[in-house]
């Protein structure tokens, strides 16, 4: 049987599925990394500005402790200056919390000395992800950093309110200086809280995205390559396949040349032949003679008939598709038995049938060639010399397989010819067939996925075995 195209051995699903498995992985990772860097990227912002907000708030501490020495109005302006960093950030917090991504919240960060490429990130972050453990964390050392500056903010206003009024005293100056630095201690641990919070994050993100790339890399890889190991081994079995084509065709091409040479020959010998005695027929007055030569001009006819009906059968098993279907042996006996009694001497065979086997599922094309030629075959080589001839055809059912056996008590085969009986224009006798007939049984059977096997002794008689699957 002809095997099926390249395409057609792939098993679609495995490739499919590995296709869509390399394909989802890349999307994932894409959009792992993507969304990993905007992180990143979101807390590196954070990072800077917390930046700005410990020097806005350390700054402002220095010059309030300068206005508190100095009573410089100027140093007053650039405490309120510097203080205003903390704050905004402060606005921006409690404006996301409660009311989410607005313009307030988006001033407040570039207030606070944020880069304006920087307010989507540090929106996004924020919005989305407040509930995550390290960024609620860090969100809450911000709250408290936020008291912290009011409680600035509170002392810088007492301050500036006894200044303005002259009722700041050496010893009012002690404690305020003793409050700020209190403050200024508390906001320096809880900037270092809120940057470590980020850094720990960052790192936590950093090693699960080196991990996440890892096992979608492997993911990818393995894919990829047992995608390779398949289609390798399909061009494999593909070159196989064609090697294999390529093998049989020259088989063909050789077995065609021979057919043609022989068929031609076979094809021509019998029309000479009649030619021949057809002229010697027309010089010839004796009537009996003529009679002799037109049975001789009958057995040429007959031979020429039985080589185009052989051909015809080559041509049918070649080119047509087996095709399964219920056939009843009995009828196919019956039919091919009808048809061969014209055969010299058929009508002396005693011909018998035990069918333990009828009706089975197989080609009817096929197993007609194959019935009718190993009965013609009998039939033809009969032993005519003995008193009894017979023909016994048998089927039955054995080790999971239909079997068909032909039996005769003919004139049998030589030892030296078994091994070539099935080969195309074999023959013992050239005057008794055309050489085709086996071979086309053999390969008949071969189509329907059987085997044949012969029993023979010279001068005994032969016995043929087809075995059918079930």
């Amino acid at each position: 049987m002809s095997k099926s195209p390249f395409f057609k051995n792939i098993r679609f699903p495995n490739v499919f599925v590995l296709l869509v498995i390399v394909f989802v992985s890349c999307a994932l990772l894409i959009c792992i990394n993507f969304f990993t860097i905007k992180i990143l990227s979101a807390n590196r912002a954070y990072a800077n500005g917390e930046s700005h907000y410990s020097k806005g708030q350390k700054d402002a501490s220095r010059h309030l402790i300068t206005y508190l020495y100095t009573k410089d109005q100027n140093q007053w302006k650039l405490y309120l200056e510097e203080l205003e960093v903390p704050q905004a950030d402060g606005i921006a917090r409690k404006t996301l919390l409660k009311v989410g991504d607005n313009k307030v919240a988006r001033e407040g960060f570039l207030i606070g000395r944020n880069h304006k490429d920087d307010l989507d990130d540090l929106v996004w972050l924020f919005v989305n992800f407040q509930q995550v453990s390290f960024l609620a964390k860090a969100i809450d050392e911000w709250g408290q950093g936020d008291e912290l500056i009011f409680k600035l903010f509170i002392v810088g206003q007492e301050i500036n309110a006894q200044i303005k009024y002259n009722l700041l005293t050496p010893e009012s100056q002690k404690k305020f200086l003793n409050r700020i630095s209190v403050i200024s201690d508390k906001l320096t641990i809880n900037e270092r809280n809120f940057s470590n919070t980020l850094g720990e994050g960052t790192r936590k993100i950093k090693n699960l995205l080196i991990i996440t790339n890892i096992v979608f890399i492997l993911i990818i890889v393995l894919s990829v390559c047992s995608y390779y190991s398949i289609m390798v081994k399909r061009l494999l079995v593909s070159k196989k396949e064609i090697e294999v084509k390529n093998e049989n065709l020259i088989i063909v091409n050789r077995e065609l040349d021979r057919f043609v040479y022989s068929a031609s020959h076979d094809l021509r010998s019998p029309i000479t032949s009649l030619k021949g005695l057809i002229e010697i027929t027309q010089l010839e007055d004796d009537i009996d003679q003529i009679r002799t030569y037109l049975g001789l001009m009958h057995k040429s006819l007959t031979k020429q008939d039985q080589f185009i009906i052989d051909i015809i059968d080559y041509s049918k098993n070649k080119r047509k598709q087996v095709v399964m279907e219920p056939v009843s042996l009995q009828e196919l006996f019956n039919e091919a038995i009808s048809q061969l009694m014209h055969i010299e001497n058929a009508n002396r065979i005693t011909f018998t049938q035990e069918l333990q086997v009828d009706q089975i599922q197989s080609d009817g094309l096929r197993l007609k060639i194959i019935i009718s030629n190993l009965l013609s075959n009998a039939i033809k080589y009969a032993d005519i010399n003995k008193k009894e001839m017979f023909i016994s055809v048998k089927t039955y059912f054995d080790e999971g397989y239909n079997k068909i056996e032909v039996s005769d008590n003919g004139i049998g085969i030589k030892e030296e010819y078994k091994d070539n009986i099935f080969e195309m224009y074999f023959g013992t006798n050239k005057n008794k067939g055309s050489g085709l007939g086996l071979y086309i049984v053999k390969e008949a059977v071969e189509n329907i996925q059987g085997n044949i096997s012969v029993f023979s002794e010279s001068t005994i008689g032969s016995k043929f075995v087809v075995t059918i699957p079930n």
